[in-house]
């Protein structure tokens, strides 16, 4: 990291408007296309859509709970609660303004680094945050399809079979990408970390993936320098950690249950749930910032057939619902929070300008 005096801020203006231009660009063609007035007509507005939209966003509240709580157990409570809604919602801004293949793993880094972390830990226990994220994933879709009829996840649609053999499809080299490298993660951190580092190193060199050679090499350095830490953490800071993970997800899956209960009660709330899975399984890899404008748009195709035939346009309102919920809260968060932000950033900087100059002087002297 470089030790400049001023801060460099990490996020660029163009990439907090430009997710916020295509999410609603996309919401408005999908409402042009689809959306009639007369859908507001059975919009009940009543004491029970209101409590329906207040617990939609208690549980996006339990999302960010639960990851303020994983910080602290992650850092042994070494980030106070201030601290932890502090990083957590800055990553949540990183997401919210970069692709979802992209990840924001080094923003998380540089955020601890910020509330005092070492690069070194930092970077440590953003591996291990990485690793609970992908294993929630790997063991929930097989509890879903297990519990919840296929055809109630595909197969549904068939006036639209394009979409949903493509969405099932996708689905399926998604999961099928996040268990392989959560193999990968498993082996590099807990196993085999030098074993993985230099096979990495070795497919990477291979010209189609050698433009990731580099980031694949400081992976392998990462889980190799990470993985003694790791190991030494117990069976209750694991289970703390990935309790923590549970509830951040399945609360955020709960938003859209919550939403739909208030807009369409009558909707299957299972089916609702399983399809929340399906969605964020798929949206992991998204050459949109944030997701967005795909997300809106898978939102109406997939879960249309939910509601009545002549209630469709009441999907959009609940996609503009999730999303500002989900998504463009953080937006308004992050870049309130990213002043204070450069201002750590800048007194860490110092300090270790000026702890290096120290004992620069007492090396001369």
């Amino acid at each position: 990291m470089e030790k400049n005096d001023k801060a460099k801020s990490p996020i660029k203006a163009t990439q907090v408007f430009l997710p916020v231009i295509i999410g609603f660009a996309v919401i408005a063609w999908l409402f042009a296309q689809e959306f009639k007035i007369e859908t507001l007509q059975m919009i009940d507005l009543s004491s029970h859509l209101l409590f329906c939209i207040l617990l939609a966003i208690v549980f996006m509240f339990g999302r960010d709970l639960g990851h303020f709580w994983r910080f602290r157990v992650i850092t042994d409570k070494q980030l106070k609660w201030y601290q932890a809604i502090r990083v957590n919602y800055l990553c949540e801004f990183t997401s919210a303004v970069t692709p979802s293949a992209v990840g924001g793993s080094s923003f998380a880094i540089l955020y601890m680094y910020s509330e005092g972390l070492s690069l070194g830990r930092s970077t440590t226990l953003v591996m291990a945050t990485l690793f609970l994220d992908e294993l929630f994933f790997v063991i929930t879709c097989p509890i879903v399809i297990a519990f919840i009829p296929y055809s109630d996840l595909f197969g549904f649609n068939l006036q639209d079979s394009y979409f949903i053999t493509g969405l099932s499809l996708f689905f399926w080299l998604v999961y099928a990408g996040i268990t392989i490298w959560t193999i990968i993660l498993f082996f590099g951190l807990f196993v085999k970390p030098r074993a993985v580092a230099h096979a990495l190193e070795m497919v990477f060199r291979f010209r189609p993936l050698r433009r990731w050679q580099h980031k694949m090499i400081t992976l392998g350095d990462n889980m190799q320098s990470t993985s003694a830490e790791l190991k030494q953490r117990n069976f209750i800071w694991w289970l703390k950690a990935f309790a923590a993970t549970s509830l951040s997800w399945l609360s955020r899956y709960m938003v859209v249950n919550a939403l739909f209960w208030g807009f369409a009660p009558y909707a299957d709330q299972i089916i609702i749930f399983g399809r929340q899975v399906v969605v964020w399984v798929v949206l992991m890899i998204s050459p949109t910032p944030g997701g967005s404008g795909i997300s809106e748009w898978i939102f109406a195709k997939y879960y249309g057939d939910l509601l009545n035939p002549n209630a469709q346009g009441i999907t959009l309102i609940i996609a503009l619902f999730w999303r500002i919920i989900s998504y463009y809260a953080y937006l308004i968060i992050g870049a309130c929070l990213l002043p204070g932000l450069l201002r750590r950033l800048s007194q860490r900087n110092s300090q270790s300008s000026d702890n290096q100059t120290s004992q620069n002087d007492e090396t001369n002297t």
